[in-house]
């Protein structure tokens, strides 16, 4: 599957223009993380875009979010080691961590955008452009900003080979290359 049927596709499931957002985010993310970790890049960036098509389905519940994507890729016909790593990215509804690479990296690299994301809408210009890698680094010591992006889950990029600051490098950098995408 390309880029533009996944977008389509999770545009069939998904109606919240900032959750699509998110997904485009978390797919430059990917793509940046694959590119950087030796991962397949379109099979990275492609388990990015389509990670929460269910969130709405499910309601956004921590126990069930991830059950019914499994079902709607299985359908779909994407690899199974892209359902895995979209299922792994919750582990909260499975019981279960992964410390597969793939899976380490879904969850860390789609959690760490809404940090940056937030970061970015503290500017005056609300533009990514503007962030700083070292704004983002501060704003993760303060639990209270953008309370919803789990520090434990960004920091697990650290399993992957990556410094905080070289994580967040990545992530600010791929994030920027979609900025037009993601109205910021």
């Amino acid at each position: 599957m390309d880029e533009n049927s996944a977008l389509e596709l999770l545009k069939t499931k998904v109606k919240n223009p900032n959750m699509i957002k998110h997904c485009i985010a978390s797919m430059a993310v990917m793509r940046a993380l694959a590119k950087r970790l030796g991962g397949d890049e379109n099979l990275w960036a492609l388990a990015g875009l389509l990670h929460d098509i269910d969130v709405e389905l499910t309601e956004n519940s921590i126990k069930e979010h991830t059950k019914e994507a499994e079902k709607i890729l299985k359908e779909n016909g994407l690899p199974a080691e892209l359902i895995e790593a979209v299922k792994m990215h919750n582990p909260a509804a499975w019981g279960f961590k992964s410390q597969n690479k793939f899976h380490t990296a879904l969850r860390c690299g789609e959690t760490v955008t809404g940090l940056i994301i937030a970061t970015a809408l503290v500017y005056p210009d609300k533009k990514l452009s503007s962030v700083k890698v070292s704004s983002v680094l501060k704003r993760m010591k303060d639990k209270r900003f953008a309370a919803g992006a789990d520090r434990e889950t960004i920091a697990e990029a650290e399993a992957l080979g990556l410094t905080m600051e070289e994580f967040v490098e990545l992530a600010l950098k791929a994030m920027q290359g979609v900025s037009d995408r993601l109205s910021l």
